[in-house]
Parts: C-alpha cells; sequence; structure tokens
C-alpha cells in the first residue's frame, strides 16, 4: 500500500483520458482561489480609478458651474441686448423655430421702409404674431417658424407693426393713407389686390386682438388701441373680427383706467361713424348695458365716472339720430314698466326695483340725452314720456326720507322743461315738501354732518331731525323752485303763474318755527314779487290777446340779456349751491363731467398726433415685459388682471335689459343705509286701498306682526 493511491483517490474522466487523483483536485482549488484574489484586488483598483475620475469631473462641473454664474451677474450689469447676443446655445436648440434677433428685425424694417418688399412684411407679420402668441401653452409647436428669448425684440417688433403696418397695408391695398367708409372696403374685397394681401390684414388684426386680451397695463393697451384704430374700417370685411372687437372695446369703456375708457370709446364711435347701422345698434346696446351695470351704487369719487359714462353715450346717440331713437324709446319704455308695476303691485320689491341707484342713474342718462338733443325732431317727443316717470318716481313714496332723491326728480324736470321750452308742473313738487312737518320743527338732532344730495337717495330718521339735513333740503327747494319760476319769468302769464307758488311759500313761513328758514323764503319771495311788476309794467303797452302768436316773442330782448330780477337772483343762487358742494365734496378722478366732449378737431394736427403717438409708444414699450408674465390668458395674475378680463358673453350684446333682478336685489341698498333706519324701509300709508292689505313687518320681540294686536282672553271677575 505504501506509494500507490487508494481507489477512492482516482478520478476518472472517461476511458481515452488519463487519471486525475485527490492531490491534483487540490492543486486546482488553490489555483482558482489565488485567480480570484487576483482578480478581485485588479478590481479594486479599477474602482478607485473611477472614483477618482468622477470627482475630478464632479470639480470641473463645479468650476464651469461659478464660470457661468460669474457670467450671468455680468450680462445682468450690461442688460438685455447683452443677453440677446449671448443667448446659451443649449437655450437655442430648445426653441421650436429660428430666433429672432435685433439685427433681423433691423433687416425686415428697412427691405420694408426701402422696397416696400413682400417677403419681409410677411415676415415681421409672423414675427408679431409669435410675439403676440408668446406665453401661450401652444408655443412648442413644430410649425411655429420663429421665436422670441428677449424683450427688446418684442418691444422693437410692436412698435414697428403698430406704428407702421397700418400705412404699409394701405399702399399694398391701393387705399388712401387714412379714413375710409364701408362702402370703400366692401369693394377693394373684389379687387386683386386684396384676394393678394387681405390675408396679411387679417393677420394684423387677428393677431392685435389677441395681443389686446394678453396685456395687464392700461397704458399699453391704451396705445394699441390707439394704434389699432386707424385699421378699424377693415374690420367690415372680418364680421367675426368685428363683433370680438367690439365686445373687447366695451369692456375696457366700462373698467379701464386712466386714458383706457376715452380711447375705447373713440374706437367704438370710429365704428359706429365707417361702419354705419350694423355696428351702430351693437354699440348702443351695448354701452347701456355697461352704464347700467356700472351705475349701480354711488359714491363721490364714482359719481364723476357714470358722469362720464352718460357723456360717452349722449355722443355716440348723436352720431344717427333717426336710427338711435327706437333705441331711446325701447329703454325709456322699459323705465316706465317698472315704474308701472310698482304702482300697480305696491310691495316692498317693487319700490325697491325703483328706488335703487341704477334707475335712477338711468332717468338722469336719458334726461341728459334729450336735452342735448332737444333740438332734433326724433328725440324731442320722448321728453314728455320721460317726464311722465320722472314725476310719477319722485311721487312713489312721498315721504322725508325720500326728499334727496324728490329733488333730483325736480332737477331733471327743470332741465327738460328748459332745454325742449315745455311747461312742466315742477312747482307742485318742491311746494308738497315744503308742506311736510319735519321741515317745520327745530332740529334736535344736533348739527350733523354735510350731505351731498348728489349721492344719497334716501335718509335715516335720525338725520331728519339735523340742522345739516334741514337746510340742506330747504335751500334745494329754493333753488330748484327759483329755477322753474325763471324759466318763466319773461313770459307774459307770469303773474298769474306765480299766484300759487307766493301763497304756498307765505304759509310756510307762518307754519315753520326757524328764523333762518323765514328769512330764506322771504327773500325768494320778494324777488318774485319783483318779477311780477316788471312783467306787468311791460304788459301794459301789449295789444294783443294771450293767445296771440306774438305772445311768444313778448320781452324777446330781455330774455338774451337776461335781465329780470329772478334771473339774476337765480345766478345768485347757482354760486352758493357750487360753493356748497365744493364744500361737501371729499374726492374726485381724472376722468370727470366735462371730460368728453368731442369736436372737430380731432382729425387736425396729424403728422403731431403721429409723432406724439411714436413717443408714447417708445415710452409704453420700454419694459422687460412678454405675455405669458402675468397675463390674462392664464398663470399668476396679475392686479389688473381681474378688471381688464373680459366676461364670457354671447354674441347679441344685450337682448331685454332687467334693471333688476332677485340675485342683487339684496345689496341695493348697501349704500344707502345709514343709522337708525329700521326693517320698513319704505313708510308706506297706512291705507293704499280698499282691498289692498297693510305692510307688515315682523317684530323681533314677539315675533308676531305687528298690523294686529294679539285678542285678549276674557276672564271671569
Amino acid at each position: 500500500m505504501g506509494g500507490e493511491p487508494s481507489k477512492d483517490s482516482v478520478v476518472a474522466f472517461g476511458p481515452d483520458e488519463p487519471e486525475i487523483t485527490r492531490d491534483h483536485c487540490f492543486l486546482f482549488e488553490f489555483c482558482e482561489i489565488c485567480l480570484m484574489k487576483c482578480v478581485y484586488h485588479e478590481t479594486g483598483n479599477m474602482s478607485e480609478e473611477k472614483e477618482a475620475s468622477s470627482s475630478r469631473q464632479k470639480a470641473r462641473e463645479h468650476k464651469e458651474q461659478l464660470h457661468r454664474l460669474q457670467q450671468k451677474e455680468e450680462d445682468a450689469k450690461t442688460g438685455n441686448e447683452y443677453v440677446e447676443s449671448h443667448v446659451t446655445q443649449e437655450k437655442v436648440q430648445k426653441m421650436p423655430g429660428r430666433v429672432i434677433t435685433t439685427a433681423l428685425v433691423d433687416s425686415w424694417c428697412t427691405g420694408i421702409k426701402e422696397n416696400l418688399g413682400i417677403g419681409p412684411i410677411r415676415s415681421i407679420l409672423r414675427a408679431f404674431r409669435t410675439a403676440c402668441h408668446h406665453g401661450d401653452d401652444d408655443k412648442h409647436e413644430p410649425s411655429q417658424m420663429f421665436s422670441i428669448v428677449s424683450s427688446t425684440v418684442f418691444n422693437k417688433i410692436m412698435l414697428f407693426v403698430l406704428n407702421e403696418m397700418d400705412g404699409i397695408l394701405r399702399k399694398l391695398l391701393n387705399m388712401p393713407s387714412s379714413g375710409g367708409k364701408k362702402e370703400t372696403v366692401v369693394e377693394l374685397t373684389t379687387t386683386k389686390e386684396w384676394k393678394r394681401y387681405g390675408s396679411l390684414m387679417r393677420l394684423y388684426l387677428g393677431n392685435a386682438l389677441h395681443l389686446l386680451n394678453q396685456m395687464t397695463d392700461d397704458q399699453m393697451i391704451s396705445f394699441a388701441l390707439k394704434r389699432i384704430r386707424a385699421s378699424a374700417v377693415f374690420l367690415t370685411a372680418f364680421p367675426s373680427l368685428l363683433r370680438k372687437y367690439i365686445k373687447v372695446a366695451l369692456h375696457f369703456w366700462g373698467t379701464g383706467g386712466g386714458a383706457l375708457p376715452i380711447v375705447s370709446f373713440l374706437f367704438l364711435r370710429d365704428l359706429c361713424i365707417r361702419l354705419g347701422l350694423d355696428c351702430l345698434e351693437t354699440c348702443l346696446k351695448g354701452v347701456y348695458k355697461a352704464y347700467v351695470s356700472n351705475s349701480q351704487f354711488v359714491t363721490g369719487s364714482k359719481l364723476q365716472h357714470i358722469q362720464f359714462l352718460g357723456n360717452c353715450i349722449t355722443e355716440l346717440y348723436g352720431v344717427d339720430p333717426p336710427n338711435a331713437y327706437p333705441h331711446a324709446f325701447l329703454f325709456i319704455r322699459q323705465l316706465a314698466m317698472v315704474l308701472r308695476e310698482a304702482l300697480s303691485v305696491k310691495t316692498k320689491e317693487s319700490f325697491r326695483k325703483v328706488y335703487e341707484w341704477k334707475f335712477i342713474n338711468c332717468l338722469e342718462l336719458w334726461t341728459r340725452v334729450i336735452c342735448t338733443y332737444s333740438s332734433e325732431a326724433e328725440f324731442r317727443p320722448l321728453a314728455y314720456p320721460l317726464a311722465q316717470v320722472i314725476n310719477g318716481v319722485a311721487r312713489l313714496v312721498p315721504t322725508a326720507r325720500y326728499f334727496p332723491l324728490r329733488l333730483r326728480c325736480a332737477r331733471m324736470l327743470n332741465r327738460l322743461a328748459e332745454s325742449t321750452g315745455s311747461f312742466i308742473p315742477v312747482s307742485i313738487l318742491l311746494l308738497d315738501m315744503l308742506g311736510m312737518k319735519e321741515l317745520h320743527r327745530p332740529p334736535t338732532g344736533g348739527i350733523g354732518k354735510g350731505i351731498n344730495l348728489f349721492t344719497t337717495l334716501k335718509v335715516a330718521k335720525v338725520t331728519l331731525k339735523t340742522r345739516a339735513f334741514q337746510e340742506e333740503c330747504i335751500y334745494s327747494v329754493v333753488e330748484q323752485l327759483a329755477e322753474h319760476l325763471s324759466q318763466w319769468s319773461y313770459s307774459i302769464a307770469f303773474f298769474e303763474l306765480a299766484v300759487i307758488p307766493v301763497v304756498q311759500l307765505k304759509n310756510f313761513c307762518k307754519a315753520t318755527k326757524v328764523e333762518r328758514f323765514r328769512r330764506e323764503m322771504r327773500e325768494l319771495i320778494q324777488q318774485v314779487k319783483a318779477n311780477s311788476e316788471f312783467i306787468n309794467a311791460r304788459r301794459l303797452s301789449v295789444r294783443f290777446p294771450p293767445n296771440d302768436p306774438k305772445a311768444a316773442s313778448f320781452l324777446e330782448v330781455e330774455k338774451e340779456s337776461r335781465s329780470s330780477p329772478l334771473s339774476q337772483y337765480v345766478t345768485s343762487l347757482r354760486l352758493r349751491a357750487q360753493q356748497r358742494s365744493d364744500s361737501i365734496v371729499e374726492s374726485s378722478v381724472l376722468v370727470g363731467e366735462d371730460s368728453s366732449i368731442f369736436g372737430s378737431n380731432t382729425s387736425k394736427n396729424t403728422e403731431e398726433n403721429e409723432e406724439m403717438d411714436a413717443e408714447e409708444g417708445a415710452v409704453v414699450f420700454s419694459s422687460s415685459w412678454l405675455p405669458g408674465k402675468n397675463s390674462r390668458s392664464g398663470g399668476k395674475k396679475s392686479k389688473h388682471s381681474n378688471k381688464n378680463q373680459p366676461p364670457e358673453q354671447d354674441e347679441d350684446v344685450v337682448e331685454e335689459l332687467v334693471l333688476s333682478s332677485d340675485e342683487d336685489d339684496e345689496d341695493v341698498h348697501s349704500s344707502d343705509t345709514e343709522e337708525g333706519s329700521s326693517e320698513a324701509e319704505y313708510d308706506l300709508p297706512k291705507r293704499v286701498g280698499k282691498k289692498s292689505k297693510p305692510f307688515i313687518t315682523k317684530s323681533k320681540k314677539r315675533g308676531r306682526a305687528q298690523g294686529k294686536r294679539p285678542k285678549r282672553r276674557r276672564t271671569n271677575p
């Protein structure tokens, strides 16, 4: 057995292969272990080298980041132009189209000005489209040809297109350099020039409309709309764009700030003048609806804005009086229907629809329109129904708390009578006020705060007893009564007209216990008597009967010079009223009552206006603003986004105006409510008719109606 291996230690792989013992197997295992160790050491060395290379790469990346940060700081100091010329290559590669630079824009502008090349015109209009749609959700569409990465390029494109494109396209279309009528554009659409270049005009106007919806700055919108106004006549060829432009302009007119309302109105007026009846009807309905929505509440500062809107509507109704008359008739008829409902139903809600600011402001608006165009044959017949509505409103709730409203109605009737030359019995409304007991008693509520009757419809019960309220009522009654009598102070029948007012004024002097009120009334009586003597002295020399047409020319020379005693007295009263009003008014706005006076000089000095527009555009488009940043289309909203966002409306602006609804009935008197007002807002008479029931309110303490007393249970003694 000595040195021979045993059978168990021999491994045979096959019949022809040599035998391998266990010693060979151990040798193989040892070699394998050594080989694995070698591989492990080599792998460790490789991982160490990999870690070292990655650390070196991180250091290089950190160094590059620091270098880029330093570059960005230097770029921020040098401005937008330096940033534009050093745009990173990665940002350029991400853009879907060709990046527009200032040099490229300058080359297009030069080609257009020198040769009027159609290629540069198309290119800059495509760039204008890209600029207008910058920041939209579809900005990465593959079909987009250009991309804008700098606000400097954006401003350059905007200034050139808005200032020059109207004149460029007019040259291509063989149109006059300015102006135009609807008929001219209709004929133009059948020419070869329009078929060739009409799409460029649509491209310009359509993208400009999108830009107006994206802008948030009132000054930018004003400049853009002012420049688009030059091309407004071409909207005749694009009815869908025309409707959208009217809707946007109406919104800016009603809600814009600064000069934007005036610019928007001039845009609308030009559309009505140049495009005719179709546009006029839409604009008349739209401006009236915007006026009603803006006149729901009145404050000292908002009053002048409402007057500005009313002046604009008055101007628009004078563009085409024959076609504007049906709209005025319809809207006055709606007011009459609301009043008729209140007179027949006699409920709290029906009275609320009449005694609210938007109803009264509508009466003021139509009074202004008819007084302005009283010489027009179309508007003059509307004075009578309007006067009937105003008189019915003044007499609807005859209580002292509505003295401000009644005085406002008397003022409107005086204006109608003076402009139309018609006799309206205003003195009855004013003398009825003097007969109420609230003005006969001395004030027991203290001095009180001064009241601005222009911003008040109803006062609290506590205010009725203050000295300031009583004085304001007496002074206003004297002023309006003197205005009414002075309109007929040159009439041959003035003596007979003044008899009843003089008697009523004397009765008030006897009834009142306030000495200063007596002095005020005696002064008015004295002036009325002096005017009666003035008329009677000249009436003695007259030989014609009262029904003779010559009576209309009685004292015509004196009327022109306003030399009657009552006319001179009214002049002093107006001055006193103005001083009293100025002392009460606490705030004002830029757009005032007389701000919308439009004359024929607006089209003169065209070159000077263009130079001023160019300077204004350079100032407006000098910021770093781009569409998509705080724009109305989405994203983070700016402070102007809610104000300038056009509401979703139907294509027909207004079908039938509803002056009040159930939703806004709750808030309609929020501006009129004061201390001391009770639950029953309308002091109705106890008996309004045989069949009608008394106005009942619930008691807070016992929860039962105040109109009935509970029956007492009879007890046996």
